[in-house]
């Protein structure tokens, strides 16, 4: 389905379709988590060796404006990308340590904004959770536990 909605916005765009493209789409589909141009650059290239940096880049911009693709820059460092989930919504513990990402999902946290929003008659569109602090495996190498701000 996502192949075919992306295919639909390429040629709305009046862009042609390649097999460079299709490669990168293929392989940032079936990633898991996030991951940096850079990093699927590595991941495409095991597949085709002629696709570019550049290429990866333009695609990642596709997918993200098609909806398929949803960029994070955590902690204001590279920016990230996951494959959009639609329906489905998820947060964020970022580790200041290693950098580790981990996805979590919380009813609870989600009930909260929603009766804050009420109570504040305030429509909610999106929203974006990020939590930073240190995980257990730094926290057992002795990372020291970034102060509270």
């Amino acid at each position: 389905m996502e192949r075919s909605l992306l295919k639909h916005f390429i040629k709305s765009r009046g862009l042609r379709q390649s097999s460079q493209r299709d490669r990168v789409v293929e392989t940032f589909l079936s990633q898991k988590g996030h991951t940096s141009a850079e990093e699927l650059l590595i991941q495409v290239r095991k597949k085709d060796k002629r696709v570019g940096l550049t290429t990866v880049y333009r695609t990642l911009k596709l997918l993200t404006e098609s909806g398929l693709a949803v960029e994070r820059k955590f902690n204001r460092q590279v920016s990230t990308f996951e494959p959009a989930r639609i329906g489905q919504h998820h947060d964020h513990l970022i580790c200041l340590g290693c950098g580790k990402i981990m996805e979590f999902e919380n009813k609870n946290i989600e009930t909260l904004q929603e009766e804050v929003a009420r109570k504040h008659t305030f429509f909610i569109t999106h929203h974006v959770l990020e939590l930073y602090g240190t995980c257990l495996d730094c926290s057992k190498k002795g990372a020291k536990k970034p102060k509270k701000k």
